[in-house]
């Protein structure tokens, strides 16, 4: 026996030695991610965080998309999370990712928060941290903040008369983030800000496009991509900033880079593909053993400035050459 023992143990050398036996990595399987997205796989955000994620994950995971279509169909929201958890279930992910906030309150704080060992990382919340119970002891990630005062100061060198901004957005639970983001940080922005008014169609964002131009140097549109007109069909993102823009005829800037690639003015852009990427970066740590306490949550902090020359050209603005400096220049998409 102990002759037996001895030539296999011979027989096992040799083939390390030869290289005979793949190193560990090649014989684990790779990992397997789900990831949660709020809204529909057409939303440009989505889109964004997606392609962050896949910056980092791909190749190095087996990756499943769900999307619970939030954004235009929130009262579904619940049975959509509920068949998420289902495929939850079935595919045992070695961990998840969940953007944005429907993805939080409809899917993992009901179904893994504090119930589950998978490690979760959210990316795109806008809410405090602290509203979903977060950090938990499976969950960390990366918040989101729309860099509305940096938008604002963008504005404010290529046209020096803003003074007073007013701010539009529909009245759904990303308006209501927006607008208590707005009144949080509204004291610290270099113009005044006049109260943030919802919408519930498009329109009633024209009736109050036409009440607030008067009272305004420049209009805020945020998360309008939700919008729908008054018979519920969903217009082009196109349409509807041109329609607002028509009836204000003065600066209309944003915090995205989809809304100055459709027709606004300018803003400084936030990166969904920072949101996916982070998220990311931090749930394969976690995968590889790294306790989620040191895994704290974080914020974004890139910004990309972004002008519409088509918009700045019509609006007769014509900015000092400084201004323009490391910024990117867009045409308004056809």
């Amino acid at each position: 026996m102990l002759h037996s023992k001895f030539i296999f143990s011979i027989i096992i050398l040799s083939f390390l030695s030869l290289g005979a036996f793949p190193p560990l990595a090649v014989i684990a399987s790779s990992p397997k991610v789900l990831v949660v997205m709020s809204y529909d796989e057409t939303n440009p955000w989505e889109s964004e965080i997606k392609e962050g994620i896949e910056s980092v994950l791909k190749g190095k995971a087996q990756i499943k998309y769900v999307y619970l279509n939030t954004k235009y169909n929130y009262p579904q929201g619940s049975e959509y999370a509920r068949k998420a958890y289902a495929l939850y279930q079935g595919f045992r992910p070695d961990g998840v990712i969940a953007a944005d906030d429907d993805a939080q309150s409809l899917f993992v704080v009901p179904y893994l928060k504090n119930r589950v060992k998978t490690p979760v990382m959210f990316c795109g919340v806008n809410s405090e941290a602290g509203q979903y119970g977060y950090p938990a002891e499976n969950v960390s990630g990366i918040l989101e903040r729309s860099h509305i005062s940096e938008s604002i100061a963008l504005l404010q060198q290529l046209v020096p008369s803003v003074k007073k901004v007013a701010y539009i957005t529909p009245d759904d639970s990303m308006g209501k983030i927006h607008k208590r983001q707005i009144e949080r940080e509204a004291a610290s922005y270099s113009a005044k800000s006049l109260p943030v008014r919802q919408v519930k169609n498009l329109d009633e964002a024209v009736s109050v496009t036409k009440e607030l131009k008067s009272r305004s140097d420049a209009l805020i549109l945020l998360s309008m991509v939700s919008l729908r007109d008054s018979a519920n069909n969903q217009p082009a993102y196109k349409h509807i900033f041109q329609t607002l823009s028509e009836h204000y005829g003065k600066p209309i800037i944003s915090v995205g880079d989809f809304e100055i690639r459709h027709g606004l003015l300018c803003a400084v852009v936030k990166s969904g593909r920072e949101q996916g990427a982070t998220a990311s970066k931090m749930l394969l740590r976690a995968m590889t053993g790294t306790p989620l306490s040191q895994i704290p949550i974080t914020t974004n902090n890139e910004g990309k400035r972004m002008i519409n020359v088509t918009v700045m050209k019509s609006l007769g603005i014509k900015p000092r050459p400084i201004v323009l400096r490391g910024t990117e220049l867009v045409k308004t998409e056809e």
